[in-house]
């Protein structure tokens, strides 16, 4: 059985991954890297996204579900280092915000496990 914080907050793990490699990537990597990033963060975006909605959190599903469209693997948005750097570490505070800030509104653990 999981934690109950882990039972209230199910992004929380993602949430710090998807940061870390976020911030990882002020360095230089092969480009690999950064295709990478860009499924694990905008995999993640959807999920927050998607369990704001659930939890009535209108404000985080829209502002993660942006994060997934930037992030988008499939159709990607081309821009210059210096330019991704300061998104890159933007985002990375967004999702360890996150982790803290939404939660399962149910009182009953049973209840936010289910969702």
């Amino acid at each position: 059985m999981a934690p109950a914080s882990l039972r209230r907050r199910p992004h929380l793990i993602p949430s710090f991954g998807a940061a870390v490699l976020l911030v990882a990537a002020i360095a230089k990597w092969p480009y690999g890297y950064y295709t990478l990033l860009r499924w694990v963060t905008c995999a993640t975006a959807i999920f927050i996204a998607y369990k704001a909605y659930l939890w009535k959190g209108n404000w985080a599903a829209w502002l993660f579900g942006l994060i997934a469209v930037l992030f988008n693997p499939l159709l990607p948005i081309h821009l210059s280092r210096r330019i991704w750097r300061p998104i890159d570490l933007t985002v990375a505070a967004l999702f360890v915000a996150a982790a803290f800030v939404l939660r399962s509104p149910s009182a009953n653990p049973r209840q936010a496990s289910n969702e």
